[in-house]
């Protein structure tokens, strides 16, 4: 390795931290060193596993008049949020947010499941799916028998060789009968029925759901062109990034993030492995749509892999296995698997960190650049 290559990879590696309050710690001076104005909004009742405070930090710059904005969020699925803090905190040290044409502002939402992000779970304290809670609670909820005739399969109470052999064979027996499409959507869509259940939309608009509503009024009172990215970990090839845009597909908006960050991008669904795209319930991208309409918006979810579909999922089941499962009194196979499950989540592989890091800062710079050539 080269001294430059080097340095950037050490540069690269400095933007993550240990813990989401180190996680918080870094953002809060990075953002104020670089000028911006930093909010904190602090979760009235859960604390981390220290005890401490949890919050969402806020990192704004440019004028809140500004009419074309880049919105960015980390955190959203708790554990994911390492690499989407590293992200926020690299695109802050490239400078770029110092110098920002005028009418352009950038707003950093970090750890927006600040629960999640403290106590290394995807869900928050509630142990809803915040990626599946922005629906209309007012009517119908989205249903999802599917789900259920599945979800003693994926929440058996007991976590054994025995008993995930079993379960290995019932989930590929139903595959075998209904087909890939439908066991991705059925078990990655969203569901609200079963509280204790995997990707639990809720009953109801979670804090951390509430808490986006009055940071989007408070920080984009007249956007009318928003860039949007959700960083997320999980699905498509490890260290690179798997682009889920949620514009109408062939629609100006959807075009849009293509002449941004590449068709070839933009129109891959190779991170399904096969299938196909489920129709998710309550994506925060719909919720960000709908609070800022009817101004445009282009972006979505933009992960990074980790793995095969099926080693991310399984860790997903034993997390939730851990809150909720017939778990023994065995603190070092606890320990153990909470190491596996945070390690899924974001790996420490210093290679997947940096190259997530040099990816992150090029598509954030990409989403600023085409921003200003929006109109």
């Amino acid at each position: 390795m080269s001294s430059g290559a080097h340095r950037n990879r050490t540069a690269n590696l400095d933007c993550y931290a240990a813990s989401y309050a180190a996680a918080r710690a870094k953002l809060q001076l990075v953002a104020a060193e670089a000028g911006a104005v930093v909010t904190s909004h602090v979760h009235p009742e859960a604390t981390g596993p220290d005890g401490g405070s949890l919050a969402i930090e806020v990192a704004s710059f440019g004028p809140r008049t500004a009419t074309r904005a880049l919105l960015v969020i980390s955190g959203t699925h708790g554990g994911e949020g390492h690499a989407g803090s590293a992200a926020q905190v690299a695109l802050i040290r490239t400078g770029a947010l110092g110098e920002l044409p005028a009418d352009t502002r950038v707003v950093l939402v970090h750890a927006l499941n600040p629960y999640g992000f403290a106590h290394g779970t995807r869900t928050t304290e509630h142990n809803v799916d915040l990626n599946r809670n922005f629906v209309d609670f007012s009517g119908r909820l989205p249903a999802n028998p599917a789900y259920l005739e599945l979800h003693d399969v994926l929440c058996p109470r007991h976590w054994t060789p025995e008993t995930r052999a079993q379960t290995d064979s019932a989930i590929e027996d139903w595959i075998a009968q209904n087909g890939q499409k439908a066991w991705l959507d059925s078990s990655m869509k969203g569901q609200f029925d079963d509280p204790t259940g995997l990707n639990y939309g809720g009953r109801a608009p979670e804090w951390s759901h509430l808490a986006l509503r009055r940071i989007v009024a408070d920080e984009l009172p007249a956007v009318q062109r928003l860039a949007f990215i959700d960083w997320h970990t999980g699905l498509g090839q490890p260290g690179e990034p798997f682009f889920l845009c949620f514009n109408d597909r062939g629609g100006p908006d959807w075009n849009r993030a293509c002449h941004w960050w590449g068709r070839e991008r933009i129109e891959n669904e190779v991170g399904f492995e096969g299938g196909q795209r489920p129709p998710y319930n309550g994506l925060v991208f719909y919720g960000v749509r709908d609070m800022i309409a009817p101004a445009q918006i282009t972006g979505g979810v933009i992960e990074f892999g980790t793995g095969p579909i099926k080693a991310s999922f399984d860790q997903l089941r034993a997390d939730r296995w851990l809150r909720f499962g017939d778990v023994p009194d065995d603190p070092e196979r606890i320990t153990r698997m909470r190491a596996e499950i945070r390690e899924s989540f974001t790996p420490t592989d210093p290679e997947w960190r940096s190259r997530v890091v040099d990816h992150a800062r090029s598509i954030q710079l990409q989403a600023l650049e085409g921003l200003g050539r929006w109109s």
